[in-house]
């Protein structure tokens, strides 16, 4: 299933040539004019994967409701169940677009059940984060942090890098690797403070074993629902994650920060199904959420825009996301090969090396 946080308005420009299907008519269009009205034409737009409280789609899905008089529907499931989807139902498709992540995108494409479509802010997108063609391009990144109970840990023990990990005295939380992206993701962002890399999630390994040695690597999965009860003193997770759960349970009982040593970037990508029946929805669908208003509308659920560098947010927005600078250290994943490879093998990595020293 998806995940957890909580956008408005509109402002699009022109929009670069693309050819539109409109009905079973191609239609050859070179401004936004023809493309909204193609999708008004075709007045729905079917999503998988972006349910309302997920980085607030809500939002997006209520602005193209009012605007362009687009009803929508969603049903909640994870990526590789979006691409599975897609793959499976052919032309008697029933999703247009859907939100996976990182990952996924290039999976998806080389799969061919996505169309390419680059919106009008397509310069504005980091080369790391998107399809050369635009198959698939990050909306909004998650960078790995900690969060940290105020109530559990003192405020001189609280850790601001990976290698205070290896001297406090708390539990530290990560999660199940082998099942949550979000928990492997955590490794590689240990991996990365201590020079390792996609290739290479040796030294992340090892901070976790020396915590499983020392008795401090707690088992449980740092959910709203276990920092909310206290069983987390400090819990590895996504920066939107951890956010969304400090603001929902108590802003002044947590602090969520990015370790100042390193950490991985990554994130989310809408995918345009080939075998869309309203295509035009689905893009101008992924021009909003690629406009100022719709970079607006999911920071305001705590996702950070991907065009945060070019877009001013409301201070009210801005004040639900972390400072500009403590992403200096992240890493976004540039060999996708190599982390697919390094991700499979974790798993049994993860028993063998640091459970093991639980159990002892």
């Amino acid at each position: 299933m998806k995940k957890q946080p909580t956008f408005k308005t509109l402002c699009l420009a022109s929009v670069l040539g693309t050819a539109l299907a409109l009905g079973n008519q191609a239609v050859a269009a070179d401004d936004l004019a023809s493309l909204e009205a193609a999708a008004k034409k075709e007045g729905e737009v079917n999503s998988v994967g972006m349910p309302d409280a997920w980085a607030n789609w809500k939002g997006t899905w209520a602005d193209l409701a009012k605007t362009y008089g687009i009803k929508h529907m969603d049903t909640d499931m994870s990526s590789a169940q979006e691409v599975a989807k897609f793959a499976a139902e052919k032309d008697n498709a029933s999703a247009d677009i859907g939100d996976v992540g990182a990952a996924f995108g290039p999976i998806a494409a080389a799969q061919g059940v996505t169309q390419p479509y680059k919106p009008t802010t397509w310069a504005q997108i980091p080369e790391w984060a998107k399809d050369a063609d635009g198959h698939w391009m990050l909306a909004y990144t998650g960078s790995i942090a900690f969060i940290i109970n105020k109530q559990l840990v003192k405020e001189a023990d609280a850790p601001k890098t990976w290698k205070d990990l290896e001297t406090g005295t708390y539990k530290v939380a990560i999660g199940d690797v082998s099942t949550a992206a979000q928990a492997a993701n955590g490794v590689l962002a240990a991996a990365i403070a201590f020079k390792g890399d996609e290739s290479n999630l040796a030294p992340g390994l090892a901070l976790f074993t020396k915590l499983a040695q020392q008795g401090r690597l707690s088992m449980a999965n740092p959910t709203i629902q276990t920092l909310e009860k206290g069983e987390i003193d400090v819990g590895v997770v996504w920066d939107f994650n951890g956010l969304s759960y400090r603001d929902q349970i108590d802003p002044k009982r947590f602090d969520v920060l990015i370790p100042a040593d390193g950490s991985v970037i990554s994130g989310y990508t809408t995918l345009i199904n080939k075998y869309a029946k309203h295509p035009n929805a689905a893009k101008l669908a992924r021009e909003y959420i690629l406009s100022d208003a719709g970079q607006i509308n999911l920071a305001a659920g705590y996702a950070r825009p991907i065009r945060a560098d070019h877009v001013k947010l409301p201070p009210d927005v801005a004040a639900k996301l972390l400072p500009a600078e403590q992403y200096k250290g992240v890493k976004p994943i540039t060999d996708a090969a190599a982390w697919e490879k390094s991700s499979k093998a974790l798993p049994q990595q993860w028993n063998e090396q640091v459970i093991t020293e639980m159990k002892q």
